[in-house]
């Protein structure tokens, strides 16, 4: 143990119990049976993809995610992202993440479509510039780093926030894609996108705005195909 978990012990985010972020008996709840589901339409789909009659030509092309946004994973989220803002859970979440993500056959298939590697992108979703300044850090980029490294392919800040958009949570889908429209955009001096496979990492989807709207802007200036990536799906 080490002295600063002597003198702040690391408790269980869903018991309290002391020892680490999720204690041998709570993770038994951590769920990783997700929903499969078109982004679009918000109805089933057998691999994750975006249904055929569903897709336009900027259309999102599928989401896969890792585990279930149920009670615990709601609390690590939280934790993650909100005050007091524990970035020490980015270890567990990471691994979590890539752990059951690896496990994900329509995943790895979409990493596989035969594409160069150096053409398999993942990207963050960014936060807007005041909001990183007060949290210190983006959760996304987080997660984005361990990805590359675990799978060797390339990561990519190239998306900006352009607005200050309202929490989601709060909103109706409706407002959610209201909330998120021309909130994204590219940064300034990046390369070509074209014949690149970009995976957008999040933390969560719910209704697939946020990852929606920026596969938009990515598929505008090029991309191949876009994908969202989550940590959770609820």
């Amino acid at each position: 143990m080490s002295l600063l978990d002597f003198v702040f012990p690391k408790r269980c985010v869903n018991c309290g119990k002391t020892g680490d972020y999720v204690c041998q008996n709570c993770f038994t709840y951590i769920s990783f049976d997700t929903k499969s589901l078109c982004l679009i339409c918000d109805r089933p789909s057998f691999d994750n993809l975006t249904h055929p009659a569903c897709k336009k030509k900027y259309s999102i092309d599928g989401c896969f995610s890792a585990i279930s946004y149920n009670k615990i994973a709601k609390k690590l989220i939280s934790n993650f992202k909100y005050k007091p803002y524990l970035t020490d859970l980015k270890t567990f979440l990471a691994e979590l993440f890539v752990e059951s993500i690896i496990q994900n056959e329509n995943f790895i298939h979409a990493l596989e479509m035969g594409l160069p590697a150096g053409r398999q992108v993942f990207v963050p979703v960014p936060l807007f510039s005041s909001k990183l300044r007060k949290r210190g850090y983006n959760q996304s980029e987080i997660l984005v780093k361990t990805l590359s490294k675990k799978f060797n392919l390339p990561a990519q800040n190239i998306l900006k926030r352009t607005r200050d958009t309202k929490t989601q949570y709060k909103l109706k889908r409706q407002d959610r894609e209201e909330n998120l429209k021309n909130a994204f955009s590219l940064k300034a001096r990046v390369g070509p996108l074209s014949q690149h496979n970009i995976f957008l990492v999040d933390d969560i989807v719910t209704t697939g705005s946020t990852l929606k709207e920026a596969a938009n802007v990515l598929k505008r200036n090029g991309a191949n195909k876009v994908f969202g990536l989550t940590l959770a799906r609820d």
